[in-house]
């Protein structure tokens, strides 16, 4: 069975163009077959407080109003997607930018608004993704990148948590590849103490996971990408790493088992 590598990257990484390029040269290096999934808040939070959009945060996750999901769309799936695409095309990546309404590739569902309200945010079941056009353009040594805009097979499109979606494409294509989940973001790994770059945890397991979210060593926004990281895990993927974007293809960051 062939190694798929999914691979998700943050905004913060996107926003330093230096640093972008550094990960892209690494990403395309990756042997074999890859996808991208791109995240964006920190431009599209920068955008939104110029066009005076409020934003809007529960435990780490964007509330989505309709204003928002204008800006949200125009950012993920515009502006970053494509530049993207045009640097991987440069370096010799042949690359496609999606959405998860192209090719009805993620659709989604969108949330309840019980118990918090998270507005146009879409939920994806892994078994709802068209694995068959993803593997026909990897056939055909084309590259999908997604930015984390899905849609709802009537007519709207919604915002989903770019690790959500990652961790979902990685479950539905483990059925047919030996699948490997990799989060990049701007820190070396988990941390066990913030203000230390070097404290890089190098296994976590889920009784040692609960512990370390008991005792606020993980908390915010690491919170969904760990529960994430999880639940690929109990659905099919191999493995799933936490790293730095620039150790992209090395052993360091943090191992989830």
């Amino acid at each position: 069975m062939k190694t798929l590598t999914v691979i998700k990257i943050g905004g913060n990484i996107i926003d330093q163009a230096d640093d972008l390029d550094i990960f892209l040269n690494k990403f395309v290096n990756i042997d074999g077959p890859k996808i991208l999934i791109h995240g964006g808040g920190v431009m599209a939070s920068e955008m939104a407080s110029k066009l005076g959009i409020e934003t809007l945060m529960h435990n780490g996750r964007r509330i989505t109003d309709l204003e928002t999901l204008k800006l949200v769309s125009m950012v993920y799936a515009g502006w970053i997607n494509k530049s993207i695409i045009a640097k991987l095309q440069k370096i010799g990546c042949n690359s496609i930018g999606l959405s998860g309404a192209d090719g009805d590739c993620v659709p989604a569902v969108k949330r309840s608004p019980v118990p918090v309200d998270f507005g146009y945010v879409g939920d994806v079941d892994p078994d709802q993704i068209n694995t068959g056009l993803l593997i026909s353009m990897l056939g055909r040594g084309i590259t999908p990148v997604f930015c984390a805009i899905t849609h709802d097979r009537n007519g709207s499109i919604l915002n989903t948590n770019a690790d959500t979606m990652a961790s979902s494409i990685a479950i539905a294509m483990s059925k047919e590849y030996h699948t490997e989940l990799i989060y990049c973001f701007e820190k070396k790994g988990v941390l066990s103490n913030p203000d230390d770059p070097e404290s890089v945890i190098p296994l976590i397991t889920k009784d040692s996971y609960e512990a370390l979210k008991g005792a606020k060593v993980i908390r915010d926004g690491m919170i969904p990408k760990m529960d994430n990281a999880f639940y690929a895990i109990d659905n099919g993927v191999s493995e799933v790493f936490i790293k730095h974007a620039s150790n992209l293809g090395n052993d360091t960051g943090t191992v989830l088992k």
